[in-house]
């Protein structure tokens, strides 16, 4: 894979679809939700491919083992919605705080009592708002109005006071916000990963969609990599540009 340089552009639009040798020789980063799998109304109603999980370990053979899942959700719930637990490809959830790497151990901190509170408070605000989703994670907690954009301001102000009084991060997504754990992500989570076999030494490509995925764009470009933005134009970290998830599947398929 050739070192990308990104041009200076003013505008987005300008992102090209990713070459056909790009992951040639590189490490394999990509996100779930809006990337893999479509966005759903509510998050566990999503639909996974049959075939998904086998594409990952095909392309972790074709790469010697250097394709992660890097999600904001946990892994528990990644291996609930791929049907099995471990592959032939790594794990990195909860937004790098949690990682598995292929034939190992789930690593994880201890989830603190704030989490915990935090549920709490979030399940009593919006208690019977029926379009507000409250999602359970291993280290941390989802607030998704997709279903009630009128919650969005509320959701945000209650998130941002409980995260100031708490030691937590609010992560903002499209049509959610999370509370986590501090101290992680996608892009931490790549670094550390390109610090160790067998990624160390091969230019590192993300795929993401959202908000979310933004810094770990930015640590591939720090790396000699690359980020494609998966779905709607906008400014962004990433080099190039795939237009909806089956585009990303067929780059996948089509990976030389």
């Amino acid at each position: 894979m050739q070192t990308v340089k990104k041009a200076a552009m003013a505008d987005p639009r300008d992102l090209p679809p990713p070459p056909t040798d790009l992951l040639d020789g590189a490490s394999l980063f990509l996100d779930f939700d809006g990337t893999l799998v479509e966005l759903a109304e509510r998050p566990e109603a999503i639909s996974v491919d049959t075939g998904l999980a086998g594409l990952l370990d095909r392309l972790a053979e074709r790469l010697s083992g250097r394709v992660v899942l890097v999600s904001g959700r946990s892994i528990d719930q990644l291996d609930g919605f791929l049907g099995r637990t471990g592959g032939a490809f790594g794990v990195v959830g909860s937004h790098g705080a949690e990682t598995r790497l292929a034939g190992g151990a789930i690593v994880r901190p201890d989830r603190p009592a704030s989490l915990d509170a935090a549920a709490r408070l979030l399940a009593d605000r919006f208690r019977g708002r029926e379009g507000v989703v409250i999602e359970a994670k291993s280290l941390g907690v989802g607030l998704h109005y997709r279903l009630d954009p009128s919650a969005e301001s509320e959701a945000q102000a209650l998130a941002a006071a409980f995260a100031t009084a708490n030691d937590l991060h609010v992560q903002h997504g499209k049509m959610m916000v999370e509370l986590r754990l501090p101290g992680h992500d996608k892009g931490t989570a790549i670094a550390a990963l390109l610090g160790r076999a067998p990624f160390a030494g091969h230019p590192p490509v993300f795929l993401g969609d959202d908000l979310t995925d933004e810094p770990g764009f930015a640590m591939c470009a720090e790396h000699a990599g690359a980020g494609i933005l998966v779905g709607a134009l906008r400014d962004t970290e990433a080099h190039y540009r795939l237009p909806d998830v089956a585009a990303v599947h067929a780059f996948l398929r089509n990976a030389p």
